[in-house]
This record gives structure tokens, sequence and C-alpha cells, in this order.
């Protein structure tokens, strides 16, 4: 069952108190997305919500909450703390009800109440596939990622992810370098960007016109419990999926989950299934997620012709250091970029 049938969007003429109260239930982490949506419904308003009882929240979800963290007033101060902030610069957030909320995420079981965001947020039109695998890849894996993320920019498809370091990361710089659009999506809130490693890495994305998301408020720490959750995010997004290389148990995995769960394409990278490195993308793989080579094996299967993005090979003829300074001349003028003794071609 998909969502719209179980939430409807919010209002749009929404007043300060409600902006409040949303920007206030985004702290509450006892409730899950979806007990949220069902509270603002019951209730007629997220604002209303701060009018009852912890006990009133129980009977409407038909559960016991031992907790002390439904403290109302504390938390609509910290959410005007956060709308102060919020005002002040480059961070904004959207809700679930507004028009530029993305609407694969809002088809979704459990969609993010409040978005927080830096950047450019995507065009609506704008079609979205999932780069995601292990933290520590082994090289081939980790330039496959690297290569699809250029690919699919090249092909104008937008790069979603985690940025964490490994094929996170590689997928970003990928899209990034192709002059393509990517969105990272945080385990913590934006404005603390998770692993330190990846901050240079962010930075570039945000540049290059692209997005960083996360449901949680600024300042939240990166909490282990977060990765999980917004994995849904990062499939939610996305017209289709691909596990580059993971292992068992990986987080890669639990967004393959996501992703059939919500209907997504899922792929499987042909350079990430050897090894131990690679025993949960051979478990998809068996399971029977395509295995595919590149972004034109993907355009093909969503019925749509690949752009030509290969170059020609080098004339039998050319000598080696002709070939160094026709390839030093290209790059200086942007048609390609090295990297790792590998050569990506823009156009």
């Amino acid at each position: 069952m998909k969502s719209e049938t179980l939430f409807r969007p919010l209002s749009s003429g929404m007043d300060s108190s409600e902006r409040l109260a949303l920007l206030g239930l985004s702290f509450v982490e006892f409730l899950s997305p979806g007990e949220k949506h069902t509270l603002i419904k019951e209730f007629g308003s997220a604002a209303q919500i701060f009018e009852h009882s912890r006990a009133d929240l129980s009977s409407v979800l038909c559960r016991k909450m031992i907790t002390d963290q439904w403290v109302p007033q504390r938390l609509l101060s910290q959410a005007r703390e956060t709308e102060r902030l919020l005002t002040g610069g480059s961070l904004g957030c959207i809700f679930y009800g507004d028009s530029t909320y993305p609407p694969q995420l809002r088809e979704i079981f459990d969609p993010p109440v409040t978005l927080f965001h830096r950047g450019t947020l995507p065009d609506n039109g704008h079609t979205l596939a999932g780069i995601v695998g292990t933290r520590f890849p082994t090289g081939g894996a980790r330039r496959a990622a690297y290569r699809l993320g250029f690919e699919l920019a090249l092909e104008g498809v937008g790069v979603v992810s985690g940025l964490a370091r490994g094929i996170d990361r590689e997928s970003h710089e990928g899209c990034v370098e192709a002059g393509g659009y990517s969105i990272a999506v945080l385990g913590s809130g934006i404005d603390r960007i998770y692993p330190e490693s990846s901050r240079a890495a962010g930075q570039r994305l945000l540049k290059a016109g692209g997005a960083i998301l996360s449901e949680y408020p600024p300042g939240t720490p990166p909490l282990h419990w977060h990765f999980p959750a917004r994995n849904r995010i990062i499939s939610g997004l996305c017209r289709s999926v691909v596990v580059v290389q993971a292992p068992e148990r990986s987080g890669a995995l639990i967004t393959a989950e996501y992703a059939l769960d919500q209907g997504r394409d899922l792929y499987v990278h042909a350079a990430g299934l050897a090894g131990t490195a690679g025993a949960g993308t051979r478990r998809l793989s068996e399971s029977g997620a395509p295995v595919i080579r590149g972004a034109h094996e993907i355009m093909r299967d969503w019925g749509r012709e690949p752009r030509q993005t290969g170059r020609s090979e080098a004339p039998a003829s050319e000598r080696t250091g002709e070939r160094l300074s026709r390839l030093l001349k290209d790059e200086m003028e942007g048609s390609c970029t090295v990297k790792g003794g590998e050569i990506y071609w823009r156009q």
C-alpha cells in the first residue's frame, strides 16, 4: 500500500504555529514518521499534537510510551531556536505538504514529515538513481562507483547516496566531476557532515549545485541508529538503486531491502561480486537483481537510448608522446578528466 492512501498532504496555507510544531516534531525520535502522520491526521494539525499528553498520544497510537522526552514546551523552544537558524543563511527545510517536497519520496510508506536541506532541491521532474555500497571497497569496485556516477550524470540522471567513505563518496565525486546533480542524505544534521573525511566532497557537491538532506534537525549527531532509517530516504528519492559492492550485514543491503519494498528497480554491479567484500552483492544477484556494468544498461532497462559518451581509440600510428600531448590538451580544455590512471570523457 502506498503512502498516499495513508497520509494526505498538509495544507499549503500553513501558519507560523503549524510550522513551529512540525519543526518540534523533528526532535521527537520516539515517534516514527508514520506515527507522526497518524497523529497529525487524528488531531487535525501538528500544532494540536502539542496540546495533548503522552497518554493521549499512546491512546491514539495503541501502544504504551515509556519516555520522558514528551515535554511540549521544551520541544517548541528547540523548534524556535532551529527556526532562527534556518532563516539565517544556507540551511532550510520543507514539509511533507509542500509543493517542493520530492514526489518520489512522498510515495513511500513512512516519508519524513520534515526534510532539512542545504543546497538546491531537485526539480520534480529530475530522475534520480541511488548508488550505495561498502565503506571499504576493493579498487575495482571503487573505480566502478566513480565511473557509474560519472556516466549517470552524462545521461542526465542525478545520483543519490550517503556521503560515507568508499562507494558512496566515489559515486558522488564521479557525478560531480561530470557536471551532474548529486544528493547526499545524512544520518546527522545537515550542518554536521559525517564522516569528517567527506567534508570536502560535500562542499564540492554543494558548489556544483547539489543538495544535502536529512530528516534530523541541525545539530543532531550521527547516531548509529539514524543510518538504517536514512537509507529509506536514499531509495525513496530514486527510480532505481545500484548496490556496487556489499559484504554480508552491510548497510547497503538495508537500502536494497527498502528499494524492493518501495517498488524501485534494484541492480548490482559486476565489479562488486567477487570475494568476501561482495558476499552481499552476490546474494542479491542470486535472488534476481540484474547485474550491470555501466549506466547504458540501466538506460536501456528504462527504455531510454543511452547517449554516446565514449571516445574512439587513438590511431595506431599515433606515438605515445603525441597521445599524451593530445590527452593533456583535452584535459585542460575540460573534455575529460583522469583519475587513478583511467580517462573519463565528458562528451
